[in-house]
This record gives C-alpha cells, sequence and structure tokens, in this order.
C-alpha cells in the first residue's frame, strides 16, 4: 500500500509582494519521496489540490492513502482525495511530514480544545494502572479474539527498539455492562495516547483523533497521584509505549478491546 502525508496550509510569512501564500506539502513515509507547490490565497480550493496531487504522481502513480494531521487541511485534502479515488485518513502521527515541516520552520502544533468529559453512559465500574514486559506484551494479546484490537505495526515494542524487560505501562478499565458500548466508542474516536494530568482533581486524559481530548477519569487519592506519577516515569522508559485495555471483569475469560498507544 503507497502511503502519503500531506499538508496544506497558509505560509507563515507573506511573500515578497506582501501576498499570503498556501504551500502544499507531500511526502512519503521516509521522505524518499517529496513534491512541494503554492498557490495564492485566492486559488486555494480542493481542484488546485487534485490537480496538484496528480502532478506529483506523474512518476509513482497515485498513493492508496494521504494521511493528514492538520484539522485545517483535511476538508481541502479530503475533497481532492475524494475525486481522485484516494483514501484520506486523519491521524496525528505523520511524523515524516513534521519533520520535515519543522526544517522549515513551519508550525506543527495544532490548537486542542479543553478536555471533555466521557459520557456518563460509557463509565466503567473501575480502573487500575498495570504493566506487563515488552516481550509478553503482544504474544498476550494479539492472537485473542478481541473485538476491537489496534497494534499498528510501528508501535510493537521489536520494532520500537524496546528491550523485552522494559515494562509497559498501560491502563485497564473493567466497563461491567458498559464495556463493549465504552470499547466502541474508543474505536471510534481513534486513541492516540493517555496521560496523566495533575490538578484539582488529577486525572487521565484521553488524547484521540486529531485534535480531541476527553476525561477518563477523575481522583484525589494521594497513592493514585503516586501510582499516576510512576505510570508516567515508566512511558518514560518504553519511548512513549503504553495500552489501555478494556474488559468487562476481572475474570480474564473476555476483553472488550486493546490498543496500543504512544505519547507524542
Amino acid at each position: 500500500m503507497k502511503i502519503w502525508q500531506a499538508d496544506f496550509y497558509r505560509r507563515p510569512q507573506k511573500d515578497a509582494s506582501e501576498q499570503i501564500l498556501w504551500d502544499l506539502l507531500i511526502c512519503d513515509r521516509d521522505r524518499s519521496f517529496q513534491y512541494e507547490a503554492n498557490c495564492p490565497q485566492s486559488e486555494v480550493n480542493s481542484s488546485w489540490v487534485a490537480s496538484q496531487l496528480q502532478i506529483a504522481a506523474t512518476v509513482e502513480g497515485l498513493p492508496d492513502v494521504i494521511q493528514v494531521f492538520r484539522p485545517q487541511s483535511l476538508g481541502l485534502i479530503e475533497q481532492a482525495g475524494r475525486s481522485l479515488g484516494i483514501n484520506v485518513e486523519p491521524t496525528r502521527r505523520t511524523f515524516a511530514l513534521k519533520q520535515w515541516l519543522q526544517a522549515k520552520d513551519y508550525p506543527t502544533v495544532v490548537d486542542k480544545p479543553p478536555p471533555a468529559p466521557l459520557p456518563e453512559n460509557l463509565w466503567g465500574e473501575e480502573w487500575r494502572f498495570a504493566a506487563m514486559s515488552a516481550g509478553n506484551l503482544v504474544e498476550a494479546f494479539a492472537e485473542l479474539p478481541i473485538p476491537n484490537l489496534v497494534m499498528p505495526e510501528f508501535l510493537l515494542p521489536i520494532n520500537l527498539g524496546l528491550p523485552s524487560t522494559v515494562a509497559v505501562p498501560g491502563v485497564v478499565i473493567y466497563g461491567g455492562r458498559q464495556s463493549m458500548r465504552l470499547a466502541r466508542w474508543l474505536q471510534q474516536a481513534r486513541p492516540v495516547a493517555l496521560n496523566y494530568v495533575a490538578g484539582a482533581p488529577d486525572g487521565l486524559v484521553l488524547e484521540a483523533g486529531l485534535v480531541d481530548r476527553w476525561i477518563l477519569a477523575t481522583f484525589e487519592d494521594a497513592e493514585v497521584a503516586a501510582a499516576a506519577k510512576f505510570y508516567e516515569q515508566r512511558k518514560q522508559q518504553s519511548r512513549g509505549l503504553h495500552f489501555l485495555l478494556v474488559q468487562p471483569d476481572d475474570s480474564g475469560l473476555t476483553y472488550s478491546g486493546f490498543w496500543l498507544l504512544q505519547a507524542e
């Protein structure tokens, strides 16, 4: 499958004639292919983007998927992709593209809203911190009949170069009767990372989609806060890798969802 990463955004500075330009940057996942074009703001539309995609594809052909991280770019690139039969995937994980943009001093940080509380009809019964060795993590869940299972290839511990003995931290949610409903909602939300945020109260905030943020849990207990800080320390030791597991109860007989995550 051929995957491109693309960004179409207003240039930070005007040109010499004080004109506002928009830049289209396209690359593949290892930047062996790069394409760049720009147009005046007055010409910005999906047809222009589609024409540039066709020009970029003159050598290797159109991609199967275009990944987009910036919400402001998504609509125009989706329209252009639709006209050419290309699937457009919203994702924060456009590492090669962001590296290129940073080298050009272009902004890659997008504004995010304050975290919203999880809808009450999705609340589980309880949750806890957990950890599993990098060597056993994939083996423990990959072959289980989990309805919502997300283990991207690039996040597998072996592909991150993690020693098998490193403890990969995670959070387990016992959803009870809401377990499958919560797992399906999470699958649609597209989890990215689950972070401890200190405050009054402290909480666990789920980063999802392109800019979405959700409060999965809050707590004021000092012991739980200490465990949360240890959870974050372990994330630093595991190159940001962590997991979220949703299951009905602690019997270990059934699971509703499992996601490998990585801190941004």
